[in-house]
This record gives structure tokens, sequence and C-alpha cells, in this order.
């Protein structure tokens, strides 16, 4: 039965009201306090006696890993500058994080066509397999939505109903495109300059996950979730860097030929979220025009960004 309209507009208040307290009271947990200890701990104990080996180890590649994926919780520190939360925040925060997530999957569709083709691949082009992945991205993201839809009472940390929806959806999608960035790690590892070329790739990704955690902050924060809580969730959606960045460097010839894959995946989960999520929130919230003019500064400035990134790379 449909919500007369003042239901609608008392609800949506209640939704505003939620979002602000949540994300101004920012009331930090024993629990918050203590993971954020286990990183400390964490990249105190891992760090390798010697971070520039002839030879790297698997210490290495792991360490490497980490860093890229704790850099991500760097991406919530302007937070620490904001105070004013709102309705108008909120559609500037989606809009922004729609632009960078859909310059993030257009330079994941162009890293991956751009692969060298594998002669031992059933489908040898790697801009097909680029094209398959995003397929599979789009028919994986499309029943998880439908699955999350059936659920009223999802919670992610204070975030209950609509607004944890969204919240989940964004950190799944982020979470599942670590697995190709780390696994892009692990094979920069490879081969007779694997120090050097590994430490220079962990080193851009580390500045690139920056803009993309703040991008994860920017849909979190507004919608409730405390700075603090932000900052560890951006983290926890990098996660997979480390372990797959260990994995591929201990198989190699093995991970390569899916590559291509993994990153149209990514690319396919992110895009779907990145309009039909975003992008409609920002229009709602804000206006059209509006909309669509922070989106594009944000996907220029995030094309632009990682262009000096590859141009760093390649010099």
């Amino acid at each position: 039965m449909a919500e007369p309209n003042g239901q609608k507009s008392a609800a949506a208040g209640d939704d505003g009201l939620r979002r602000r307290q949540g994300a101004d009271n920012d009331k930090t947990s024993w629990w918050t306090i203590l993971l954020y200890i286990v990183i400390v701990l964490i990249s105190k104990y891992t760090l390798p006696t010697d971070l520039h080996p002839v030879q790297p180890t698997l210490n290495h590649v792991w360490y490497y890993g980490w860093v890229t994926a704790v850099s991500t919780g760097l991406g919530a520190v302007p937070l620490l500058f904001a105070s004013e939360l709102g309705e108008q925040m909120l559609g500037v925060s989606n809009a922004i994080a729609c632009g960078m997530m859909l310059s993030a999957s257009y330079s994941l569709i162009m890293e991956g066509a751009n692969l060298p083709a594998d002669p031992d691949c059933i489908v040898a082009s790697a801009a097909l397999r680029v094209a398959a992945g995003v397929l599979a991205g789009l028919a994986f993201i499309l029943p998880a939505k439908k699955v999350l839809d059936k659920y009223e009472d999802i919670h992610i940390g204070d975030l209950v109903g609509v607004d944890a929806k969204k919240a989940l959806l964004i950190v799944l999608v982020m979470f599942l495109h670590s697995f190709s960035e780390g696994v892009g790690i692990g094979v920069s590892f490879g081969g007779s300059t694997g120090a050097q070329l590994g430490f220079l790739i962990s080193a851009t990704l580390a500045v690139h996950n920056i803009p993309e955690g703040l991008a994860v902050a920017l849909v979190l924060h507004p919608r409730g979730v405390s700075k603090l809580n932000t900052g560890l969730w951006c983290i926890f959606t990098s996660l997979p860097q480390p372990l797959m960045a260990v994995l591929a460097y201990k198989f190699v010839e093995q991970f390569l030929p899916f590559l291509p894959v993994g990153l149209g995946f990514a690319a396919g989960a992110m895009f779907w979220v990145a309009i039909a999520e975003l992008a409609v929130e920002a229009v709602e919230s804000t206006s059209l025009p509006v909309a669509i003019s922070i989106m594009v500064v944000s996907f220029c400035t995030m094309l632009y960004l990682h262009s000096l990134l590859e141009a760093a790379e390649g010099g």
C-alpha cells in the first residue's frame, strides 16, 4: 500500500535527522579504538627489515599490499574538517563519489584492455576478456541488489534500512574491485626487476587509493557513519589487496589470464552502482545541472590524477 505524502515527508525528515545525528554525534566505541590499534600493530610487526631488497620475499609483497590497503583510510581524513551535514551535502557527496567511481571504472577497463594478449588463453584478446568481466559484474550486482531489497532491517554500523543498503552496495563493490588491484601488486613483484617494479606499482596504488577512499567516505559519513568508523570501512574495502598480492606473487602464471576479467568485473559493478544509486540520489538531493556539473568535474579530476600516476610509473 502506498504511503500518504505526509508520511513520506515525515519519513524523509526522520532519515535526514538520523543521518545528521549519527554523523555529528561521532561516538567512538572501544571496538573502533581496538581496530585502529590492531592496524598499527600489524603495520609495525610485519615491517620487513630491508624495504628495498634485490629479491622480494612474501613478507615484502604482503607489506606493500598492506600499505596500499591502509592508505585507503586516508581518504576519510578530509571528514575531520567537515562539520555541517544535510540533504544538500549528501547530494554533493554522492555526485563527487559518482564521478570518481565512473572515472575508476573507465581506468579499469582501459587498463585491462591494454594488457598483453595471452596466446595460451582460450580468448587471447584482453579486450574481450574485459568485456566479459564487465557483463559478469553487471550480472552479479543486479541479483545482489535484489537480495538486499528483500531485507528491510539491514544494519551496517549505525545505519539501518535504505541507507544501510546503499552503503553496503558501495562497500561490496569497492571490496570486490580490490581483488584485481591486489593481483596487480603481486604480479608486479615477479621477474628480475620485481623489487623495483613492485615498489613503484605499490606506491602508485597507495596514492590512487586515497581518492577511492574519499569516494567511499563521501557515501558513508553523510548517511550517519562516524568519522573514525568511516576510516575503518575505507580500509576494509582494500583488505583483499595484500592477500591477493601474496597469492598472485606465488602463482603468477595462473592469475595473469584472469586479470582482465577481474578488472572488467570490478568496472561493471562499479559503473552500475555509480549510475543507478549515486547519480540518481545526487540529482534528487540537488538538481540535474548541479549534480551533472559536479560529476563531470569529479570525473575529470580523478582521470587527470590517474594519468599523472601513470606518467610517474612510466618514468
